[in-house]
């Protein structure tokens, strides 16, 4: 079974976030980057998968800024290979650009298995595993957890996808697959900084030219803004009793109180 992980880096957010001067999106020359929380989550399940059935597993990331010691990171966990697309690319690239970039590479690269993580902070829209699986014409599902690879010739792939109320169901699918996945069975591992330095000192990183970004058609954000405060709170000093009295009052005043 070869798996490919797809990873990204995304703005670190405890910094603050600033508009840049068009107003439609975010200073990201400004932001430190870290590496998507639920990538994180898709390498540890791809790596629990190679350590009880002996798949390979490849972290792959499109060359948006300064992703190598993320992918030296990946590596330093147990991924048996790191590929770098290489291209004109940055991190403003809309999430349908990127999937056609990264469907153009993993439609020939003999992958059984590609995981992501179902979401990423910077847009949370969480389209990357529908629209991989809609281009390449694979089944796909998302959020999904407790993927199992089969234990007979078929090659199937189980796994648990969840369902808004706490719902939950099972399924079994042929590969190739694409799965968005919400939750490893355990938390991601840690490496340490000594660690990643070293792998980078004797592994590779694969270089893969890719495509450049299409011009399919694109939503296009008009306005991005903070949020706009809407209420206030008030805040009530003195005894008790004082303080009992306002409250009642602000109940009465909005009808709150039979």
């Amino acid at each position: 079974m070869r798996i490919a992980v797809l990873v990204k880096d995304v703005p670190d957010l405890v910094e603050e976030l600033e508009l840049d001067e068009s107003g439609r999106g975010l200073a990201v020359d400004d932001l430190s980057y870290v590496p998507s929380e639920w990538d994180d989550q898709a390498l540890e399940e791809a790596l629990l998968l190679k350590e009880a059935s002996g798949a390979h597993v490849s972290a792959v990331a499109l060359d948006t800024g300064d992703i190598d010691n993320m992918l030296y990171a990946a590596l330093a966990k147990g991924a048996d290979r790191a590929v770098k697309l290489v291209g004109d690319y940055d991190r403003t690239m809309p999430g349908r650009q990127r999937a056609r970039i990264l469907a153009d590479y993993l439609a020939g690269a003999g992958y059984d298995l590609i995981m992501t993580g179902v979401q990423a902070v910077d847009d949370l829209d969480g389209q990357i595993a529908g629209l991989l699986g809609g281009m390449l014409g694979w089944p796909h599902a998302s959020v999904v957890r407790d993927v199992a690879l089969g234990a007979d010739a078929s090659g199937a792939v189980g796994f648990v996808q969840e369902y808004a109320g706490g719902r939950m169901a099972e399924f079994r699918s042929a590969t190739p697959l694409v799965l968005g996945v919400q939750a490893a069975k355990k938390p991601p591992r840690y490496v340490p900084i000594a660690r990643i330095r070293q792998v980078s000192r004797s592994a590779t990183l694969e270089e893969v030219e890719a495509g450049a970004p299409t011009s399919e058609s694109l939503l296009a954000i008009e306005r991005l803004y903070r949020p706009e405060a809407q209420g206030h709170a008030t805040m009530w000093e003195g005894d008790a009793a004082e303080v009992a009295a306002a409250l009642m009052a602000l109940l009465d005043e909005q009808h709150l109180r039979s």
